[in-house]
């Protein structure tokens, strides 16, 4: 297989780069300590057209192929040092667009996908609770049919963009062991945004709790087939969190070993730069080497997405290895930059904090462990 990006991808990856570089990076750090998501940043992204980067342009969208996704997310986090922002992309992309674009219906694309693409919604997708994280099937979230409507209620918990968001698809059981998932506008009475969490890392993505009381929707609000969202469409979401959206773990691994390398460099111990000393250069090296790995196995389970074969032990192996390698290169590159890494001024204390969240969310590491040899063992 050949895993290199064409011209074309390289020159919009570059681009991109330094939209982020000039747009996203500056204010990262304050957005970060603030817990603050900035609408400016995000109209930025929208006029650049990627908003709606892997949607098919009869819907407004950019029409990118999953691989397109990945060098987009990658760069960004590459060149804006703010994974909280790139978390509320991921998930607009992945899990808050692209199910209403796979298994809508013609008029649910025309009522939201325009305006998911040019930016001026931002969507949301609402599944865990209290009590159902892992166990995604664990669902006590309930829709009773009501004549010619549904009545959602229940508890979310941990919804990304849960604040800002314009419409949230939200999984509910609608018989024993049985799911369905629901197109709801926000502004619905029975949608309630409780309080803001306050996390350690990705800190300018806005994450609440969801509370559905009697929120009515009608049958139209309907995605896909009434009792199989949680097959057909809530793994198909955790699919592409593992082959697009964790990609920009890996271009947040990009800039941590660019700044260490750089400060490597600069600092000087003993009369001479610290990368001269081997201690230094071989972390260096083993956070090179982790890099690569991550890139390589992420676009190894893209380029299988993108051309419809089997990948999923590929993207198990692709989110395990991310989000554990992508927690140490972190601490190497705050070792590396010894007391200065543990101080909030600088990008690699940040850079952990934001990291921890590629072993849990999405699937948590053990999770894909359990994938990986129940795929092993035939089970």
């Amino acid at each position: 297989m050949d895993f290199s990006l064409s011209d074309e991808q390289k020159a919009f990856r570059a681009s991109v780069y330094d939209w982020a570089a000039a747009t996203v990076a500056p204010g990262a750090s304050d957005r970060d300590k603030e817990g603050r998501w900035d609408p400016q940043v995000w109209k930025s992204l929208a006029a650049q057209g990627l908003a709606g980067l892997p949607i098919p342009e009869q819907y407004g969208g950019a029409g990118g192929s999953v691989m397109d996704c990945v060098v987009a997310n990658e760069a960004i986090a590459e060149g804006g040092h703010d994974g909280g922002f790139n978390l509320s992309l991921g998930a607009h992309w992945v899990i808050g667009s692209v199910p209403i674009w796979l298994h809508g219906t013609e008029e649910q694309k025309q009522r939201w996908l325009p305006g998911l693409t040019d930016g001026s919604m931002i969507g949301a997708w609402a599944s865990t609770e209290p009590e159902a994280g892992s166990d995604a099937a664990g669902l006590l979230t309930t829709a009773v049919p009501d004549g010619g409507d549904w009545i959602l209620n229940g508890n979310k918990i941990f919804i990304t963009n849960g604040p800002i968001a314009q419409v949230c698809t939200v999984l509910a059981k609608t018989a024993e062991k049985a799911a369905t998932a629901f197109i709801v506008d926000t502004s619905n009475p029975g949608f309630q945004v409780g309080k803001e969490l306050d996390k350690m890392g990705c800190r300018s993505s806005p994450t609440a709790e969801i509370a559905l009381i009697d929120c009515r929707v009608s049958a139209d609000c309907v995605l896909g087939k009434v009792g199989e969202a949680l097959w057909s469409i809530a793994f198909e979401c955790f699919d592409w969190e593992r082959t697009v959206m964790i990609a920009s773990a890996v271009g947040g691994m990009q800039a941590t070993l660019a700044s260490s390398i750089a400060y490597a460099k600069e600092r000087k111990q003993f009369g001479r730069p610290i990368s001269q000393f081997q201690a230094v250069a071989h972390k260096l090296a083993e956070m090179k080497v982790r890099l690569e790995s991550c890139r390589t196995a992420v676009y190894r389970a893209a380029y299988l997405k993108q051309t419809g074969v089997e990948h999923q032990m590929e993207a198990s192996i692709a989110k395990y290895l991310v989000g554990e390698l992508s927690v140490k290169n972190a601490l190497d590159a705050i070792q590396i930059h010894g007391g200065y890494g543990y101080l909030r001024d600088f990008n690699v204390e940040r850079a952990l904090r934001d990291a921890k969240l590629g072993s849990i969310g999405g699937g948590t590491s053990e999770i894909q462990k359990l994938i990986i040899s129940r795929l092993l063992l035939g089970g």
